[in-house]
């Protein structure tokens, strides 16, 4: 395998990390399941499984778990750090769900200060770009994005 080729699998995989960071963030706000036990599902049952003959990405384990525990170890932070992002009268908790999961799986990655800002903004609009493939929302998620990245990591700007 080459070098580029070796490069844009670790790329996907982490970019599929992103994404079930933000569906695995979602069904524990929904089901009211333990960290532990959604990891533990992702790992074991999505991360490349296959639905009606389409088989999902691999995801970066290390990564993924490093997002939902951030997200949840950090939320608080993270929430405020969305909530300055937002419009006064429409705070985290009024949003759509999957944008929620969305704001705190990117806080986290923000907030840990590994990957480039923007490197980080330009992944999480990807995400909302699947989730929201019609919509206005990737780019208020870019708008939101940047403002908490400027917050978080002044420095990086």
């Amino acid at each position: 395998m080459s070098k580029g080729a070796d490069r844009d699998g670790k790329r996907q995989r982490k970019s599929a990390a992103r994404l079930y960071a933000v569906q695995a963030l979602f069904q524990m706000e929904a089901s009211d399941q333990t960290v532990e036990r959604v990891v533990r599902e992702f790992e074991d049952y999505r991360f490349g499984a296959v639905y009606d003959e389409v088989e999902m990405a691999e995801g970066d384990s290390t990564l993924f778990r490093r997002l939902v525990d951030g997200a949840v170890n950090w939320q608080a932070r993270i929430d405020q750090l969305t909530d300055r992002a937002l419009v006064a009268k429409w705070p985290i908790d009024r949003i759509d769900p999957t944008l929620r999961a969305l704001f705190r799986a990117a806080g986290a990655e923000l907030i840990a200060a590994e990957t480039p800002p923007r490197v980080v903004i330009t992944e999480f609009v990807d995400v909302a770009h699947a989730f929201f493939p019609e919509g206005k929302e990737p780019r208020f998620v870019n708008a939101v994005l940047d403002h908490m990245a400027r917050e978080a990591r002044p420095e990086a700007f």
